[in-house]
C-alpha cells in the first residue's frame, strides 16, 4: 500500500492519503484572534487545499468532527459551515466542546475523505 503525505510539518501531516481515504489532521484557523464564524470559514479555505492537493474537492469529504471551545459558538460556526457546504454531498459530521491547545483558538474541524 501507498502512503502520501501532504503538508507536513514537525509533529504531523496536514493529510495522509492511504487506504482509498483522505484522513485530515485537525485544521485551525491562521487568525486566532478572529470570531469563531470567520475561523471556521478560513479553516474550511485550509480543508479545500489540502483536498485539492490530494486531487479531490470537498465533495468526497465522508465525516467531519467540529470542536469547539464554547458551544455557544455552534450558530456562528454553522454560518460559515452552510455557506461552504455542497447540499448535494453533505457529509456525515459531528460537533463537540472541548479545550483546544491554544486558548485563542475557537474551533478545529478534522475529516475523513474518499481518494480520488
Amino acid at each position: 500500500m501507498t502512503i502520501r503525505r501532504i503538508a507536513e510539518e514537525a509533529r504531523l501531516s496536514g493529510a495522509v492519503v492511504g487506504g482509498g481515504l483522505i484522513w485530515l489532521a485537525g485544521q485551525v484557523a491562521d487568525d486566532a484572534t478572529a470570531d469563531a464564524e470567520a475561523q471556521t470559514a478560513d479553516i474550511l479555505r485550509q480543508i479545500d487545499a489540502l483536498l485539492a492537493e490530494a486531487g479531490t474537492d470537498k465533495r468526497a469529504l465522508l465525516s467531519a468532527t467540529v470542536v469547539l471551545a464554547d458551544i455557544g459558538d455552534a450558530a456562528a460556526m454553522n454560518r460559515a459551515w452552510d455557506a461552504w457546504l455542497d447540499p448535494g454531498h453533505k457529509p456525515a459530521r459531528m460537533t463537540i466542546q472541548a479545550p483546544l491547545v491554544d486558548p485563542s483558538w475557537k474551533v478545529e474541524i478534522t475529516g475523513v475523505a474518499l481518494a480520488p
